[in-house]
């Protein structure tokens, strides 16, 4: 597949993801966004370096692999698998989501990129996967979607980041997969404690917390 195509692949799946009421499905198009992501990074290099395909093995299986795993195991522990009152509505948020793409389209125009990226759908996507990943973070009231919407804010940096793959030591790049496996697994213990106390993982209980 052509970069091009990838990077369409991956604005379709904001579409789908934020029209999403079921978990389980939050989860599987966020892992969808990890192997597609991996894809692009090598649909992108002519010439593959040992630390691109580092990068694209590793982010694929962090992201694809083992991050949507932790989200499943966290899921199967409690009784809600739905997101039944998101505080955007599905299908505010599918308008929201396309006019967001549309000017990040028109953002994208007028911002000064390296002519050696030749994809022009990079940056168009990554300012898209940025805002779906915010607009998911902020209307949706489970624990578990809201840390599904910080994954894909930062599948939105990543591409950002892939237009220096050919700079960008491995060790930065395993620094800032590091950051997101610990963010996550902080994340995760949240939830849990938050499941514990309330038996539910709608993130409005946490106003009855008291000192």
């Amino acid at each position: 597949m052509t970069p091009n195509l990838l990077l369409a692949l991956l604005m379709l799946s904001n579409f789908l993801l934020v029209t999403a009421s079921r978990l389980p499905r939050v989860i599987q198009l966020a892992a969808s966004q990890g192997v597609l992501l991996g894809a692009l990074l090598l649909s992108m290099r002519g010439d593959l370096h040992l630390h691109v395909v580092a990068m694209a093995l590793g982010s694929t299986v962090i992201k694809a692999g083992l991050i949507p795993w932790m989200l499943r195991r966290a899921l199967s522990r409690v009784k809600i698998h739905r997101e039944l009152s998101p505080y955007i509505g599905f299908g505010t948020s599918l308008l929201i989501c396309a006019f967001a793409t549309g000017l990040s389209l028109l953002i994208a125009g007028s911002l000064p990129t390296a002519p050696r990226t030749g994809h022009s759908l990079f940056v168009p996507a990554a300012l898209a996967t940025l805002f779906t990943g915010f607009l998911v973070l902020v209307s949706r009231r489970t624990a578990l979607a809201q840390v599904v919407g910080y994954l894909v804010l930062e599948n939105g940096i990543y591409i950002f980041g892939l237009l220096l793959a050919r700079d960008m030591p491995l060790f930065v790049e395993v620094g800032v997969l590091l950051d997101l496996f610990v963010a996550i697994f902080v994340m995760g213990i949240v939830i849990n404690h938050i499941q514990r106390t309330f038996d539910s993982l709608d993130t409005q209980h946490l106003s009855r917390l008291k000192d």
